[in-house]
């Protein structure tokens, strides 16, 4: 393990310490901290989420359904989207933020540099923000092209089957494979790809997110079909896509939604062209 390198310095001792000292350790209160803080931005992403679906109800939303919209639309709508992935996302990145966690705690407790651990979590959002800007273009071009429901789901048949459809044979390909298999595989990736210093720790943040992001677009631009603020929906992608990351079987349970989003996509593009 020791005749590993890094581009960023010799991680692996550490990683292997980290995880074997936590398995002995019941009780650590610096885990039980990020644990919380990731568990309060989930819960207050959800909770606007939640808030801005109520406004949506009440038809006292920030983004006009009709009409062209202006520079404030997009940026209340971007926010959203970003809103929107940091509930969805940084739950499945629990098990690589934790795990980065335990060795910059043991880094401390060995007199050695450490970094704060939001600061991986931060390039990880960062990458998922980008995203959230380019699903806001893409939501308003098709808005403008009149292919989006007051509900903000996709009007188009042909549009909303191809998306489903792509996304389940996306599931069966290489890119989703070993994107899926690097997010399964925390101490893997920390192993290869560490990088000392706040910048090494925001770099690792970004790597990791460009890989999930990798991993989860094509799940995501599903919620045009099914409606952006569809909640019901938000929340069984959320699960899907945690239980793909963690639980044992998760490629296979990748596979298996693979199959019944074909199938969907290839029903509802079969009734549009009949």
């Amino acid at each position: 393990m020791t005749s590993l390198r890094q581009n960023g310095g010799p991680c692996p001792p550490y990683i292997m310490t980290a995880v074997a000292t936590e398995s002995h350790r019941p009780f650590n209160p610096d885990r039980w901290i990020i644990a919380g803080g990731m568990a309060v931005l989930t819960g207050v992403s959800w909770a606007y989420l939640f808030w801005d679906a109520h406004r949506m109800s009440l038809e006292d939303c920030c983004v006009p359904m009709t009409g062209a919209w202006g520079l404030g639309d997009l940026f209340m709508l971007s926010v959203m989207w970003t809103i929107m992935m940091i509930a969805m996302m940084v739950p499945t990145a629990a098990p690589m933020v934790m795990m980065f966690a335990r060795i910059q705690q043991q880094r401390r407790q060995n007199d050695r540099p450490f970094v704060p651990t939001a600061l991986f979590l931060l390039g990880y959002v960062l990458v998922w923000t980008a995203f959230s800007l380019a699903a806001t273009a893409a939501q308003w071009g098709l808005h403008a092209a009149s292919l989006m429901s007051p509900g903000m789901a996709s009007t188009s048949a042909i549009f909303g089957g191809a998306v489903l459809l792509a996304t389940g044979i996306f599931q069966f390909t290489p890119l989703k494979r070993s994107c899926l298999g690097h997010c399964r595989s925390p101490m893997q990736f920390l192993m290869a790809d560490w990088r000392e210093g706040r910048t090494g720790a925001i770099g690792m943040g970004l790597k990791h997110g460009l890989i999930c992001t990798g991993c989860c677009w094509l799940l995501m631009i599903v919620l045009f079909v099914v409606g952006v603020m569809n909640l019901l929906w938000v929340a069984i992608i959320t699960a899907f896509v945690l239980a793909e990351k963690v639980i044992p079987g998760g490629q296979r349970l990748a596979a298996v939604a693979g199959v019944a989003l074909v199938g969907w996509g290839a029903w509802i593009l079969a009734r549009a062209i009949v």
